[in-house]
């Protein structure tokens, strides 16, 4: 139909009174028609180019991604249960409560160790956060909190510093000298707000950086001279109980684990959830990563660890585990087995930390004490 509408119009616009012979003007159309048929057949081939284009790039999109599976196949790790059962099992496990430090008068609820291996700081529902020696049990420093159920605190890398809190919706953190009589309230620096209590707390790879996890659904780190918020990270559906950092320099990733069963990892940089993890039936009340960073583990109400690895370990094997039957379990996470059962506490066993050199842990309960294990 577009040649005779082409030829229509040509016609339209031919003079009435020709200036030349007619024989003229009629060569003219057809050389006119003959060009627009070359033009449609050039516009038909154009157009049927791309689906060819799409073809071939179909084709070789299927041979990369056929090359690709080569490449991956020479260089697949073999299973878990398969290194496993090549593996000795681990010897005699001898462990056993090497300190026992009493102080508090209500529930351990969290307890963090000082990057010098010796002290440790410790948060009570008795409304009290205490730091203390490890090696010679000796109170150090006491801080009254204005509310009871002081959930969450840490030491700040420097071990000049430790921040806590809990119903108090706040995140403090306070300064630490040597004089153990000075008055540490008087130095007190509020840095977090959340609109529902502190769950969790952990110092960045800097003094000046913390992130805190909250009932109110949240995840947020802050600059601790100023008190802004630098990022918030919104992604659970439930309240937030646990968080812990990646183990590495740069520090940009963390891992938070809440009542709505999920584990999620978070890039600091962006605010996002990189990944998240559905496998417990209950809260998950207690996440830690690997040494090295390359897995982590979340620990639930429905009695149960639950590991996460991105590739296959050798270097550390053990994994501590406390619960509500007032022991401490040990696993070999490698062949996934119990190597060893603690008994000491009288109540349940609510958190534990291994020390940073990993020569010893430390275990907080329900009995109003902390044991140092060896």
């Amino acid at each position: 139909c577009t040649a005779p509408l082409c030829l229509q119009a040509l016609l339209r616009l031919s003079p009435s009174k020709h200036s030349s012979p007619p024989s003229l003007s009629v060569k003219t159309l057809l050389s006119s028609a003959n060009l627009v048929f070359q033009l449609e057949m050039a516009a038909q081939e154009v157009a049927s180019q791309p689906s060819d284009t799409l073809a071939t790039l179909k084709t070789e999109s299927e041979t990369l991604k056929t090359k690709l599976e080569e490449e991956r196949a020479k260089l697949h790790d073999v299973e878990l249960h398969q290194v496993a059962e090549k593996t000795e099992a681990l010897g005699q496990f001898v462990m056993k409560t090497r300190r026992t430090l009493k102080g508090h008068g209500n529930k351990v609820l969290c307890m963090d160790w000082c990057k010098d291996k010796r002290r440790i700081v410790s948060s009570s529902q008795d409304g009290k956060v205490i730091v203390w020696d490890a090696f010679t049990t000796n109170k150090e420093h006491a801080v009254t909190m204005p509310c009871t159920w002081v959930m969450a605190c840490a030491y700040a890398p420097s071990g000049c510093a430790v921040a806590c809190g809990g119903l108090d919706n706040k995140c403090s953190v306070y300064p630490l000298s040597l004089d153990k009589n000075e008055n540490l309230a008087a130095k007190k620096k509020s840095v977090a707000m959340h609109t529902n209590y502190l769950s969790a707390c952990c110092f960045t790879n800097s003094d000046m950086q913390i992130l805190t996890s909250s009932g109110d659904g949240t995840c947020a780190l802050w600059d601790v001279e100023s008190g802004q918020m630098l990022q918030s990270f919104h992604g659970h559906a439930a309240d937030v109980l646990c968080l812990d950092l990646a183990p590495s320099e740069t520090g940009n990733t963390f891992v938070s684990g809440g009542c709505d069963k999920k584990a999620c990892v978070w890039d600091m940089r962006t605010g996002q959830c990189a990944q998240s993890f559905e496998t417990h039936e209950s809260d998950i009340n207690s996440v830690r990563y690997y040494p090295s960073g390359d897995a982590f583990a979340s620990g639930s109400d429905d009695a149960t660890v639950s590991l996460f690895p991105s590739c296959i370990f050798f270097k550390w094997r053990l994994l501590f585990g406390g619960y509500n039957d007032y022991t401490i379990n040990v696993w070999d996470v490698l062949k996934g087995t119990r190597v060893s059962i603690l008994f000491g506490h009288e109540n349940r066993v609510s958190t534990l930390r291994v020390s940073p050199d990993g020569t010893a842990f430390c275990s907080g309960s329900w009995d109003h004490t902390l044991r140092i294990w060896a």
